[in-house]
């Protein structure tokens, strides 16, 4: 399994690697140093400057590639009013999250948080010059700075109905520190979301290492478990992505 996941790293480096190519100089430290927030910093700020307008960055692929594994999710609760809360974890200048909000039926609370000031203030400031209209009226639309592990501080318990994880934990677990970081976002995921709620992997992994790894970051006897599948999304320049939806599971206190 070493070396199985270590191939894996190799080759998604690469594919990184060619993601950013025509984004920014700093390929490299990026690539080495994805956990950090001074290099995030640096790359939103030289992408805005080096371009003569905004322009969403998306890891991957788009909301459309995605909509039909994010949509049936949100679904009306049994209080009609019910504003359902969607975190989009590590949005940078994804378009994901304003996607889900204007595109949502019911209506949603969409985060959009990110550990760069930077690409807040980028998309603070897309949103307004675009004025971008909600499906429902009800819905909202905010981002905030925030480190993905430390959830509980913008979150209560069991207070979030669907986590979107575009790239977020890849870049993590791709960084030379970062493997711990994952491992900590994941379980705050889990102790943020509600029994029916859901976090959403979107990722480039093979199934053999990533589902292992979530299998045994999710499950900590007596406090925490949780059920994970993966479907796949489809092949985009060569390179096959999944979806892994991680659901927590109650525990029964003896």
């Amino acid at each position: 399994m070493y070396l199985l996941s270590k191939s894996f790293a190799v080759l998604s480096r690469r594919r990184v690697a060619a993601c950013l190519r025509h984004h920014s100089s700093l390929t490299t430290e990026l690539i080495e140093n994805m956990d950090k927030k001074a290099t995030w910093d640096r790359f939103y700020t030289e992408s805005s400057s080096s371009a003569p307008t905004f322009k969403n960055f998306e890891w991957f692929f788009g909301f459309d590639s995605v909509r039909d594994f994010i949509m049936p999710l949100l679904q009306t609760k049994s209080h009609p009013d019910a504003i359902l809360q969607v975190l989009d974890m590590g949005c940078g200048t994804s378009a994901l999250g304003p996607s889900i909000y204007r595109h949502s039926p019911v209506p949603v609370r969409v985060t959009c948080a990110d550990i760069s000031p930077i690409a807040v203030r980028l998309m603070q400031e897309h949103v307004q010059a675009k004025a971008i209209q909600p499906h429902n009226v009800s819905s909202q639309l905010e981002f905030v700075e925030l480190d993905c592990t430390h959830l509980h501080r913008h979150y209560g318990p069991s207070s979030v109905d669907l986590i979107v994880d575009k790239g977020t934990t890849d870049a993590l677990l791709r960084s030379k520190e970062g493997k711990g970081k994952a491992g900590l976002v994941l379980k705050q995921c889990l102790k943020v979301l509600r029994s029916s709620g859901s976090l959403l992997q979107f990722s480039d992994e093979d199934p053999d290492a990533r589902l292992l790894w979530l299998e045994t970051e999710a499950q900590e006897p007596g406090v925490m478990a949780a059920d994970v599948g993966v479907q796949e999304v489809g092949e985009l320049r060569g390179v096959s992505y999944y979806c892994y939806q991680v659901t927590p599971r109650c525990i029964v206190q003896q």
